[in-house]
């Protein structure tokens, strides 16, 4: 359930007795008796936590231990998102409060209360349930995320969440910042991607409210196969939804790339839709226009080869905490050649 921790054994970046202290004071009524947690694997980036008394169970989220880039790990937008989106048809986890004094952990966390449900990040996992379920599994998927993107964010309160004008040249400027601030070594093509995409950048699609890191994995699936939450909220966002889906299909083309465990395999599992069945099952239920889908393409292949390479960079620091990361840097190179050819290829 929760590992090998006794009650107040301190996990790497959550010292349970400090958090219980914490949470004693800000929410007297919530925790009763000693807390218990672990980590809970899967993460490359904000490090997660299950934790307990015992009675009830939360997730922890917080940034990494090391090397965190301006703008990114802000847990202050992640529970903002997830508390606006309360009330939408899109299923995410209710947050219960917001910690931004240092203090206490050192660094910003939230609390949540932990949702139901199964995170299947390989193939195999889906396996068990048969083509025909992970067919349907998938299709929700895909409809969730055009649920996602038909709020409005105005009426969310999510008008001032993000700056939609100018999205997608801030979105290529930004990965390029991201990528130059993690920089420890060449990586072939990856410059030249970012040149291209500079210069083909495409007229916007209507703002939305978007995930930016949506795949199977960050969503918790019940024993009926319905999707009980979205996870993972960090680089949420109002801009191109397209951007979205986009980043979905990539993910779902990786397997000629990865045959480890590195990058989540469960996409190659059979029923699965492929990436121009995404596409396409998108643009029907969500009504949107996909035209040049080749940019897009282009800049979720730039924009996971920068997440990796930032991975890469804090684990050669020795800042990340589980098992896995040591293959992460291999797959760069691979990622930033399929994005060239996706712009090719529009």
């Amino acid at each position: 359930m929760y590992g090998d921790d006794e009650p107040g054994d301190e996990l790497p970046g959550l010292d349970l007795a400090r958090l219980r202290t914490y949470l004693g004071q800000a929410a007297p009524d919530l925790v009763s008796g000693e807390l218990r947690g672990s980590v809970i694997a899967g993460g490359r980036s904000n490090l997660t936590y299950e934790v307990g008394d015992g009675r009830r169970e939360w997730v922890v989220r917080r940034p990494p231990l090391g090397h965190v880039l301006a703008t990114a790990h802000d847990m202050g937008r992640e529970y903002r998102v997830m508390t606006a989106l309360g009330p939408s048809p899109v299923p995410v986890p209710r947050t219960v409060l917001l910690c931004e004094d240092t203090e206490v952990l050192g660094a910003p966390f939230y609390v949540m209360e932990k949702a139901p449900g199964t995170a299947y990040r390989n193939a195999h996992e889906l396996e068990r349930l048969g083509a025909e379920r992970v067919r349907a599994l998938s299709t929700s998927m895909i409809e969730v995320l055009a649920e996602l993107h038909a709020v409005d964010p105005t009426a969310a309160g999510l008008a001032d969440f993000g700056r939609p004008d100018g999205f997608l040249p801030r979105q290529v400027r930004r990965w390029k910042k991201q990528l130059d601030a993690s920089r420890a070594r060449p990586v072939p093509g990856i410059d030249e991607l970012h040149e291209r995409l500079e210069s083909r950048v495409p007229e916007q699609s209507p703002t939305a409210v978007v995930h930016g890191d949506y795949r199977l994995d960050n969503l918790l699936v019940d024993e009926r196969d319905e999707i009980t939450a979205v996870l993972d909220w960090e680089m949420a966002t109002l801009g191109d939804p397209l951007t979205d889906v986009a980043l979905l299909a990539t993910y779902r083309g990786l397997s000629e790339i990865d045959d480890s465990a590195v990058i989540a395999d469960a996409s190659d599992a059979p029923g699965f839709p492929g990436p121009a069945e995404i596409l396409d099952h998108y643009a029907r239920v969500s009504g949107r226009d996909l035209g040049s889908m080749g940019f897009y393409l282009g800049l979720a292949h730039f924009k996971l080869a920068v997440i990796l390479e930032g991975i890469h960079f804090r684990y050669t620091q020795g800042k990340t905490v589980g098992e896995g990361f040591d293959s992460v840097g291999g797959f760069v190179e691979p990622i930033v050649s399929a994005g060239l050819d996706a712009l090719e290829e529009s």
